[in-house]
């Protein structure tokens, strides 16, 4: 499917993580132009309204999960061959290297990603609380009006690890195997999952398939965000060995297969507890916490530490693709 082998897209990789943590998602450019992943939006929009308008009945749940899943494919073959022609396209130019590292930089989100989670803690310091409220509810979709401090620095803190993996490692990894083919279809279904692969009474069935493919390509990158996550934990006063620890004993007790890996580790690398029960509108989530035994009361100083955190981890993750590529030419 991709054009290109995989040693020269372990060295495009490198080149498009570095792009992104130097530029990330400029605000003046996405303000004049709509963000790629916002075209895989409007299509999955007007499948879900084309295939799924009428309203659910019982006895139709089969048919609609049959239905969802006929878009699920339609639009990840879509993304394939989207990401196959943009390949070609672009290597058929003189700069054609470049312009596939700008283009794979594009969908990381390492960058917009730590701009975010810092917001809440700039906001905490700039206007208390209050802020701080209004800044995590940009990256969450809990209540944030019931949030105290600890819960806002949950909150962002969870936002962190899960979408260094989902956001991040993710992505980076299907370019990794599969170029911008790969790319595209992973952020084809990451996007389709936070569209239409809720438990709504709307999308509880057209959207199963969309929610159980997001679940599997996920999988890998989750549990390799757990162990940069665990690696860099002696970054910031904790260990290895207790990140790991956590990970492998909490991160089956989250609701998501994926989430817990990467969030347990970063509760044992910052030695404190989260997830734990939180409010959606008016439905309360009550889950267990992640490292329970440690401390509860979560501040905007352990937001800092996880910030540290994903810096170093991705610092790693890019160390780890030099490693590989090194000794593949060995």
């Amino acid at each position: 499917m991709t054009l290109l082998s995989f040693d020269i897209r372990l060295w495009l990789l490198l080149a498009a993580l570095a792009v992104d943590a130097v530029i990330g998602d400029p605000d003046w450019l996405w303000r004049r132009l709509p963000h790629p992943v916002t075209w895989f939006g409007a299509l999955i929009g007007r499948l879900d309204r084309s295939l799924n308008a009428a309203p659910p009945k019982a006895g139709r749940e089969r048919a609609r999960r049959w239905l969802g899943a006929l878009a699920l494919v339609l639009i990840v073959l879509l993304a394939l061959g989207a990401g196959w022609l943009v390949e070609r396209l672009l290597l058929a130019t003189p700069l054609g290297y470049t312009l596939v590292v700008l283009v794979a930089a594009v969908f990381l989100a390492g960058r917009s990603l730590y701009d975010h989670v810092d917001e809440v803690r700039r906001a905490f310091a700039a206007g208390g609380l209050r802020e701080a409220r209004v800044a995590v509810s940009r990256i969450v979709g809990r209540d944030p009006d019931k949030l105290d401090e600890a819960g806002v620095a949950r909150a962002a803190i969870e936002s962190t690890a899960e979408n260094f993996s989902d956001g991040l490692v993710a992505p980076a990894l299907w370019f990794a195997l599969l170029g911008l083919p790969g790319l595209f279809a992973y952020k084809m279904v990451n996007t389709a999952d936070s569209m239409i692969g809720h438990k709504s009474p709307r999308h509880l069935d057209f959207g199963w398939a969309a929610a159980r493919l997001d679940d599997l390509v996920n999988l890998p990158a989750s549990r390799l965000s757990g162990f940069l996550i665990a690696m860099a934990a002696p970054f910031v006063g904790g260990t290895i060995k207790r990140s790991m620890l956590v990970m492998l004993d909490d991160a089956g007790k989250h609701r998501s297969p994926n989430a817990g890996w990467p969030e347990a580790a970063m509760a044992g690398a910052l030695d404190i507890a989260l997830a734990g029960p939180r409010r959606y509108g008016e439905l309360i989530v009550d889950d267990p916490f992640l490292n329970d035994s440690a401390r509860h009361d979560a501040s905007m100083s352990d937001v800092r530490r996880a910030l540290r955190v994903l810096q170093v981890a991705g610092i790693l993750g890019g160390v780890l693709i030099v490693i590989i590529s090194l000794w593949r030419l060995s």
